[in-house]
């Protein structure tokens, strides 16, 4: 069950006064307990009504009205979204919720309708299957990408190159004979249990995931990393870098898109593109 739980607002909220520092480590804590158990989803505090507006509707009019409003009891300070087994967990938890404001205070709970409220008036699902395409059009939206590059037995060699030439930064790495979980049987080619099982490391401002594979015969195609610097100088020392033993594609040249830019592929098969921005530079 999802529930909306609000802290009513009250005089001191609405006069913006700050929590005390006694306050916020108590609601902290409390935020810390929610989150251990599971059930919050998010939460937030909200500014008093004065920096708030109101849209009125009647009709086809919209009239728009600036706060601050004078119902502070129907006023909302702050929320938490939590999911819970039944409204009677959601109460007890409440309950344990340190008092938010410095007066006597309110906090009310509100379950979230579901479509199988609504299964009445939607008895053919498809309100409800617009509904689940939506939520999960958001949820795609919010999900991150990282590359994953496979490097057949030379990964750790790699991100030691990217570290000495292009600054990358090695977060996390954990090898095979290294794993909680055993692999299984005859997963890995011979030689490989002290190679890399997952590893990852930022360069510039993107976050990639690397590992060995499980055997040598990785190979890379219809594939390039993009990366753009600031300057002719850094370009070219990281092309130069990047193809010592490697096979140069495009030397470094100006492009109508780029002021210079090159692609080449590095001596552990992965395809790169350096470029300085231009106006319609790719980014």
């Amino acid at each position: 069950m999802k529930v909306m739980v609000m802290v009513k607002a009250s005089p001191s909220s609405e006069a913006g006064k700050m929590p005390s520092e006694e306050l916020l480590t108590a609601m902290g804590k409390f935020n810390e307990e929610l989150v251990g158990a599971g059930i919050m989803e998010s939460g937030d505090g909200l500014k008093p009504s004065s920096q708030g507006v109101r849209v009125r509707f009647s009709g086809n009019k919209r009239v728009v009205t600036t706060g601050p409003f004078t119902e502070t009891n129907e006023l909302i300070a702050g929320y938490w979204i939590w999911n819970v087994n039944s409204l009677e967990e959601a109460i007890e938890w409440v309950k344990k919720c340190p008092n938010p404001m410095e007066e006597d205070s309110d906090i009310e709970i509100r379950t979230f309708y579901t479509m199988e409220d609504f299964a009445e008036i939607d008895p053919d699902g498809k309100e409800a299957a617009h509904e689940d395409a939506m939520r999960h059009t958001i949820a795609m939206r919010k999900a991150k990408v990282n590359n994953y590059l496979f490097f057949s037995g030379r990964c750790e060699e790699a991100m030691n190159f990217y570290q000495q030439h292009l600054g990358a930064r090695i977060n996390f790495m954990l090898r095979f004979n290294e794993s909680p979980d055993p692999v299984p049987e005859g997963m890995l080619q011979a030689g490989f249990e002290n190679k890399i099982m997952h590893a990852d490391f930022t360069l510039g401002d993107a976050n990639i995931y690397a590992s060995d594979g499980c055997d040598d015969a990785t190979s890379f195609s219809g594939f390039s990393l993009s990366l753009t610097l600031q300057t002719a100088e850094d370009a070219h020392k990281a092309f130069n870098a990047l193809a010592e033993g490697g096979k140069v594609n495009m030397p470094l040249a100006k492009t109508f898109w780029s002021p210079l830019y090159g692609q080449l592929v590095d001596k552990f098969g992965i395809a790169w593109m350096i470029m300085l921005p231009g106006e319609d530079a790719p980014q």
